[in-house]
């Protein structure tokens, strides 16, 4: 697999302009784009979130597989038997029945012989297929305004985040939250002290003098 890569790299593509969840809309996309005079040489379709779907198509045993054999093998004889057509017109109807016949009984023998071996893992038939969550339709950057236009599609949104700022962030409840739970609390200011209320030297006054004779 490695050897593969290296000899067939990943092919460079350019800006996604739509995205289609099947995969016969981004064909459409690219005959609109192609028909409009967009290179095909840069425009691409990539598969997103690639899941293989193997999908059982029937149980298998010795007489579904050895049907199976007899249709490959009718394949196989009818390609053998126009090969010797065309090196020997004159050959003769049996001959070429009889070719169909090995062409047959060979590939009966090759599938019972598949299935002997693969029957203990593998005792049922079916077909493999490749298939993605979304298509993406991708252009190269010199032609991406056009082929947006074109499409009908509007380049995606940038969302702009905000600069932190140096204040630290507060938790809890906040001070105003705190003032309107509860009301704020009255009070009401003490009366001034006059200077007819205090003797000038410090000493009681001569009215607080006589009732402290008096009692």
């Amino acid at each position: 697999m490695s050897m593969l890569n290296a000899a067939m790299p990943t092919p460079e593509v350019g800006e996604t302009v739509a995205t289609y969840t099947k995969y016969e809309g981004a064909q459409k996309a690219v005959s609109t784009l192609i028909a409009q005079d967009v290179p095909a040489r840069d425009i691409a379709i990539v598969g997103q979130a690639l899941r293989t779907v193997e999908k059982v198509t029937g149980k298998l045993g010795w007489a579904r597989a050895a049907w199976q054999g007899a249709l490959n093998g009718i394949m196989i004889g009818l390609l053998f038997a126009a090969f010797a057509v065309i090196w020997s017109p004159d050959l003769a109807m049996p001959m070429i029945g009889g070719i169909l016949l090995i062409g047959v009984g060979f590939g009966m023998a090759f599938r019972l012989l598949s299935y002997s071996i693969v029957r203990r893992r593998r005792d049922y038939a079916s077909i493999m297929a490749v298939s993605a969550d979304r298509y993406e339709v991708t252009v190269m950057s010199a032609h991406v305004a056009e082929a947006r236009r074109l499409l009908g599609t509007t380049q995606p949104r940038t969302q702009v985040v905000q600069p932190p700022t140096d204040e630290p962030p507060k938790y809890g409840i906040r001070l105003s939250d705190q003032q309107a739970a509860r009301p704020a609390e009255t009070t009401e200011p003490a009366a001034p002290e006059t200077s007819a209320d205090r003797p000038a030297d410090g000493r009681a006054s001569s009215g607080d003098s006589e009732a402290q004779s008096r009692d």
